[in-house]
C-alpha cells in the first residue's frame, strides 16, 4: 500500500464477568477508511482469562471470537454481507456482553498489515 491510509481500529476483549467489567484484550480489529481494509486478529490467552474467572466456558468464548473473526473476514451470516464499513461499525458497536470492543481509535499508516501487527503486539501479547 502507497501512502498514508486513514484508519479506524478498536481492540477486542473477553469480559468474562460483565457486571465486574473486568477485561483481557484478545485482539484487534482494523478498518481502513477508504481503502476498503478490514481485518482482524485474534489471540486467547486462556490462562489469564481463567485467572479473572476460573469457571469462565472457555469454549463458548472460542467459538464466539471464532464467529467474529468469520464475521470480519466476510465469511458468516447476513452480516458478513454487509460492506466492510458497516461490518467494521456493527462489530466495535457498544454491548454488554462478554465480548466486546475498545472505543474506535483513529490514525494514519503507511502499512494497514504492519499497522495491525504492531497494534496487536503493544496491547494483546
Amino acid at each position: 500500500m502507497q501512502g498514508k491510509h486513514l484508519y479506524d481500529y478498536a481492540l477486542i476483549r473477553v469480559v468474562p464477568r460483565v457486571e465486574r467489567e473486568e477485561f483481557i484484550n484478545v485482539g484487534v480489529i482494523i478498518s481502513g477508511t477508504k481503502s476498503g481494509f478490514l481485518r482482524g486478529k485474534l489471540h486467547l490467552d486462556q490462562a489469564k482469562l481463567l485467572a479473572l474467572d476460573p469457571e469462565a466456558d472457555v469454549q463458548m468464548i472460542k467459538e464466539n471470537l471464532a464467529s467474529f473473526e468469520k464475521i470480519c473476514n466476510g465469511s458468516q451470516g447476513p452480516i458478513a454481507t454487509m460492506d466492510k464499513a458497516s461490518r467494521f461499525r456493527w462489530l466495535t458497536a457498544v454491548r454488554s456482553s462478554v465480548i466486546q470492543t475498545s472505543r474506535p481509535h483513529s490514525g494514519f499508516s503507511d502499512d494497514l498489515d504492519n499497522t495491525l501487527e504492531r497494534i496487536f503486539k503493544e496491547y494483546v501479547l
